[in-house]
């Protein structure tokens, strides 16, 4: 395993850590938060590209305290792995799904709708908070955090430099947002994988992943162009998807490392 990486909150900037605990809905703060709009749905870069300049970073982690800051332009926040929050649900759309988050607090809601030029609240998903994934590719009736639909996504990094050579202009693995990089193998192996296991930890692939417009969304400068969508639907286009990287489902839940052997089953 060559990279792992959590992105705290929804649809903003990813972290890349050397090891990260596996949970049933992925990866330990991976999209435990989120912001929504006025009408309680979801937002993310799809529609809103200028959350891709929001950037985070864990500003300190030791025992039971981590706190990730938020940095937009030359403004941040800090915000605890157990910041408490508002204790009155509200009911949020993400896609299909209706789910149960709490405000953390107007002072962040403020802060977030004052740099994206509208109204937003930042809300948490408690750990016990249900939200079942589609129920075609439960193993055991999983459930997912705030993701769009699956605890963890797989790509190998073969996949992205094939897709580089067809492309005029490189994109970074960033574009496609993913906890779980690999090296070695041949381009889109990860189609084909069932069962394998990182470290002493076991995962199960479920379906490969459609991809949206977000991919061509600039991380560094929030840029919408067409690439490198356009591309991948002449030759990674299956029943009008665009498919590139591998969901997961977690079997165990223990602790992974980069560096990790990958061994299929």
């Amino acid at each position: 395993m060559s990279e792992i990486w959590i992105y705290p909150i929804k649809s903003l900037g990813g972290i890349r850590v050397k090891s990260a605990n596996v949970f049933e809905k992925g990866l330990e703060f991976d999209r435990r938060w989120m912001l929504i709009d006025s009408d309680y749905n979801f937002m993310t870069q799809r529609f809103y590209p200028k959350m891709a300049l929001f950037k985070v970073q864990i500003q300190r982690r030791w025992f039971l305290s981590s706190k990730f800051k938020i940095t937009y332009g030359k403004d941040s926040i800090s915000l605890s792995h157990n910041q408490s929050f508002i204790p009155k649900p509200i009911k949020a759309i993400i896609w299909d799904d209706q789910v149960e988050v709490y405000e953390v607090d107007a002072h962040y809601s403020n802060w977030f709708s004052n740099r994206l030029g509208m109204q937003c609240k930042l809300v948490s998903f408690p750990e016990n908070n249900s939200r079942l994934i589609d129920q075609r590719y439960q193993i055991n009736h999983e459930h997912v955090s705030l993701a769009d639909a699956y605890p963890l996504l797989l790509i190998g990094e073969q996949s992205l430099a094939d897709l580089n050579t067809r492309l005029e202009k490189p994109v970074p693995m960033n574009r496609f947002r993913p906890n779980l990089v690999f090296t070695g193998g041949v381009p889109y192996e990860e189609d084909q994988w069932k069962n394998f296991s990182v470290g002493k930890n076991k995962f199960a692939a479920v379906k490969p992943c459609a991809r949206c417009v977000l991919t061509t969304v600039n991380q560094d400068t929030a840029e919408k162009g067409v690439e490198p969508l356009a591309t991948l639907s002449k030759y990674r286009k299956r029943d009008n998807k665009v498919l590139f990287g591998q969901n997961l489902i977690s079997i165990d839940h223990g602790e992974i490392h980069e560096g990790d052997e990958i061994v299929l089953s």
